[in-house]
């Protein structure tokens, strides 16, 4: 017999987004599932940070459904809407952290304010995900202390400190240079094997998604027009990843010997 497929756990079905008259979000279908890593490819403004604000319920759809879980975000009240988000960790492009608290004060921080955990316990878990994303010697810095990496890892320790089951990233590699982006997707393969957790990364780095995706999906014209294992996805014949593939191919090569052409390419 063969294994049954994972459950879902983040689901979009004909979701629909308009701002105005500018529809962004034209019917787009989408599952994650359980213990997973799907990359959510796109070129710049086609909605893929859209897309993931519905997903954290920070947007609700014109028409079609977001499920978490299995739950419809649409229908939830506030209470049961902060109890799906408690589900989640989000590590947002910025990083968002707080500049007057140290590394280890900020990823502390969800857990005093959430959980009312004692300290020690407190403690205890800040020092595991610091050490699991290799920030324990620089705990008691200022964010304005660390690297572009060092801040992208930070973020992440915070936002994995709850031990969420579901990870999402923003864009988490942008601005980052090629040393840094690799720090980054050690980060997200850590996410899975410590948490065992499934995963939404959206990002226009192709080497990237290869990565760390066991799934890729590109957003296209408002609809996902492939989604499938980077295997299939690299021999897909769609003429939009197609293009997508091959203009990052193109720059790429343009920028061949330039520090910044160090990303492996998809193999």
């Amino acid at each position: 017999m063969s294994k049954p497929e994972p459950r879902a756990v983040i689901e979009l079905v004909g979701v629909h987004k308009s701002f105005g008259e500018q529809p962004v979000l034209r019917g787009v279908d989408l599952v994650v599932r359980e213990g997973s890593t799907c990359v959510l490819l796109g070129v710049s403004g086609s909605g893929k940070t859209v897309l993931m604000k519905h997903v954290d319920g920070l947007l609700t759809p014109d028409q079609g459904q977001v499920r978490v879980e299995g739950e419809d975000l649409s229908r939830l009240d506030a209470v049961g809407l902060a109890r799906v988000r408690r589900k989640l960790g989000i590590l947002f492009q910025g990083g968002a952290l707080f500049d007057s608290l140290s590394v280890e004060d900020n990823v502390a921080f969800p857990l005093r304010e959430r959980l009312g955990l004692p300290e020690r316990e407190v403690r205890s878990r800040v020092r595991r995900v610091l050490a699991w994303v290799g920030l324990e010697e620089s705990a008691s810095l200022l964010p304005a202390a660390l690297s572009g990496g060092m801040l992208k890892r930070a973020a992440f320790a915070r936002a994995i400190v709850m031990e969420p089951r579901i990870l999402l990233y923003d864009d988490p590699t942008a601005g980052l240079d090629p040393l840094k982006t690799q720090s980054v997707v050690e980060v997200i393969l850590t996410g899975k094997q410590q948490l065992n957790a499934s995963s939404l990364v959206i990002t226009p780095d192709v080497a990237t998604a290869f990565q760390v995706g066991d799934s890729l999906a590109l957003l296209h014209e408002g609809r996902i027009v492939e989604h499938s294992a980077p295997s299939v996805f690299r021999e897909s014949q769609h003429p939009a990843v197609r293009a997508f593939l091959h203009d990052w191919l193109t720059r790429r090569a343009r920028h061949a010997g330039h520090p910044d052409s160090a990303a492996p390419a998809p193999h």
